[in-house]
């Protein structure tokens, strides 16, 4: 067989694969590159397809976290260059970053190296103290009245419709937390996949989950036969990884102190774009995903998962959610099997250092004696002191609360197999709110501790045993720590 009958038989499989109706509207000829962007076309405008929804969301704030803007930017003009309207992207984010002053490119966003800019044109629907919680699940849900502020757009789907979701941001066992630093609890997110499947207003739904420990959030929690599937960074109990970071990666603009992208948000989206998102299905994007974001070992890297209906829809193509990317009538829609692998991590760093890697580039980069390397100085100690006083306050509680030998043992302990983080999600949610108040915020690198406190209600402590340990352990400490 030739090559090119190859690729004629190769192509014919693709275009039954995305749409076996249309298959009438090929008549038994064979469309070339140049018609088959016509064809595809006219099957999404004659609405056989139905639409493709995307929910975009950055789960942060502030320079230091400038990656997870960037990746959902960067998935923002993947998606249109798929062919999404943008009435139909609903885009979650602080937007604190493109105008920050330590950005060294004003209004412009970056997610690689040597990378272009992917802010322009971005749909500012809910940004500010609006990328919220209680927005996210209204937007999910289609329900616009109740949404506070924001451009009021909603996933209006329908049955045929199918929706893509992408959260990068900060979480820990059990939780994701959003802009405003409210917090989203996995049992709060599968009830409103629940919800949506009820109304029967999707065919299908993917959803990418960059966060620490977010297997946790789907993990014996997503049930089968609501034709969701998803993939996360990290199993539930490992934290992910961001990369492109300053002093860690080849060819780093040297004006840049932060890290530009998450490893696993960047290796779905190098690999649709590397890729033909027309002849490669979910589950091979999983795979490359998965072996590039072990980075060898799992030393410096972590397990991707995938949960959900993964048999059944895993098979399907990537263009049925992220638009077929057919740019020009040339464009050649055959599967590169030459090189179809993605190139290995350039430098990584764990997604709850990567705050430091921040404040230490840019306490090294400023003069020597400037009032720009003492504010460096001082917001790394603030950030080192945090983390310190979070682990102190922890682990004093638990040997309060179970005693100086069984106490550090129960706090980390990891439920067998079966058996979700927490029985009672409003026990979490109050331990949670307790500890904050007389200890200060966790933030984001306090929510790792979120299984400690699930283990306490577990272990049937009540809040007014954990406010009660709180006080003692966190004496003279303030909620705004």
């Amino acid at each position: 067989m030739t090559p090119l009958v190859a690729s004629v038989f190769l192509l014919l499989f693709s275009v039954t694969e995305i749409v076996s109706a249309g298959r009438d509207a090929i008549q038994g000829n064979l469309r070339l590159p140049s018609e088959a962007s016509r064809f595809f076309q006219k099957i999404e405008d004659d609405g056989l397809e139905g639409t493709r929804w995307a929910v975009l969301v950055a789960g942060s704030r502030g320079f230091s976290n400038y990656r997870h803007q960037a990746d959902v930017c960067h998935a923002y003009q993947l998606l249109k260059n798929g062919g999404l309207k943008d009435e139909n992207i609903i885009v979650f984010m602080y937007d604190d970053i493109a105008f920050h002053e330590d950005n060294p490119r004003p209004g412009t966003i970056i997610n690689h190296p040597d990378g272009t800019d992917v802010y322009k044109g971005v749909p500012k629907d809910y940004t500010g103290e609006n990328a919220s919680v209680e927005n996210f699940i209204a937007a999910i849900l289609g329900n616009k009245n109740d949404i506070t502020g924001g451009s009021g757009k909603v996933v209006d789907s329908d049955p045929n419709d199918r929706i893509f979701i992408f959260y990068s941001g900060h979480g820990g066992p059990g939780v994701l937390e959003m802009p405003d630093h409210s917090h989203l609890f996995a049992n709060q997110l599968i009830e409103v996949l629940n919800k949506k499947r009820a109304t029967r207003t999707y065919k299908s739904l993917v959803f990418y989950l960059e966060a620490c420990e977010s297997g946790s959030i789907f993990e014996d929690l997503l049930p089968q036969g609501l034709n969701i599937y998803a993939t996360t960074a990290a199993n539930p109990v490992e934290d992910s990884w961001a990369t492109y970071c300053p002093g860690h990666s080849p060819n780093f603009p040297p004006e840049y102190h932060t890290c530009l992208g998450d490893l696993y948000s960047v290796s779905w989206m190098e690999d649709t774009e590397k890729n033909n998102p027309v002849a490669e299905t979910l589950q091979q994007q999983y795979e490359r995903v998965k072996t590039r974001t072990m980075n060898g070992d799992y030393k410096y890297g972590s397990h991707v998962m995938q949960y959900g209906d993964t048999d059944r829809l895993g098979m399907g193509l990537l263009s049925v959610y992220l638009g077929a990317h057919l740019a020009n009538d040339n464009y050649t829609f055959v599967d590169r099997h030459d090189d179809d692998s993605l190139p290995p991590p350039t430098g990584v760093v764990g997604q709850r250092d990567a705050d430091l890697v921040y404040f230490w580039d840019k306490y090294l980069k400023a003069p020597k004696g400037s009032a720009r390397k003492l504010e460096a100085q001082q917001q790394l100690v603030e950030i080192m002191s945090h983390g310190m006083h979070i682990d102190q306050s922890v682990k004093l509680i638990g040997k309060l609360l179970f005693g100086t030998e069984r106490g550090p043992e129960i706090l980390v302990s990891i439920r067998p197999a079966g058996q979700p983080l927490v029985d009672d999600w409003e026990c979490l949610k109050e331990m949670v709110g307790t500890f904050e108040t007389h200890c200060g915020k966790l933030n984001q690198y306090g929510m790792k501790y979120m299984r400690s406190f699930a283990n306490m209600c577990n272990a049937g402590i009540r809040t007014e045993q954990l406010a009660e340990a709180s006080t003692l352990a966190c004496a003279g400490i303030h909620a705004n720590v």
